[in-house]
Formats: structure tokens, C-alpha cells, sequence
């Protein structure tokens, strides 16, 4: 399931469009998704969390890396 939260685990919503001569078409309501790097079972690993996970700190970022200190030749 492509469309889901990894952390909520919200998925897509249905309904249906109604016009005013009430005619009914189905829709779907997606998720605002973002692919952020998160630490899941101590690892970083890319995961799809929604905007509100995001917000409420249910994410975790990682560590930022380290720079590499690059020396010069003699």
C-alpha cells in the first residue's frame, strides 16, 4: 500500500461527488504525504509520514552526518 502513513497509518478516505442534479460520482480524498528521512527501529531509513506526524514530533529525525576532514598533500 503505496498511499499510507508509516507512522499513523492513515490511508486515502472515499466519498463521493454530488452535484446540484445530484448526480454521484466517487473520489478520493489523498493524504498530504512526505518522503523524510526518519530513525525507525534505531536505523535511518526514508519513510512516507503525513503532515501532521510531521508537526506533532511523532517523527524522529536523524543525526546529521559528520563532515569528513579532508587534509592537504605534503
Amino acid at each position: 500500500m503505496a498511499q499510507h502513513c508509516h507512522f499513523c497509518g492513515k490511508t486515502p478516505m472515499t466519498g463521493s461527488n454530488v452535484s446540484h442534479a445530484h448526480n454521484v460520482t466517487s473520489r478520493k480524498w489523498h493524504l498530504n504525504l512526505r518522503s523524510v528521512k526518519a530513525v525507525v527501529d534505531g536505523r535511518s531509513r526514508r519513510v512516507n509520514a503525513c503532515t501532521r506526524c510531521l508537526r506533532s514530533g511523532k517523527v524522529v529525525k536523524p543525526a546529521p552526518r559528520k563532515a569528513q576532514v579532508v587534509s592537504a598533500g605534503s
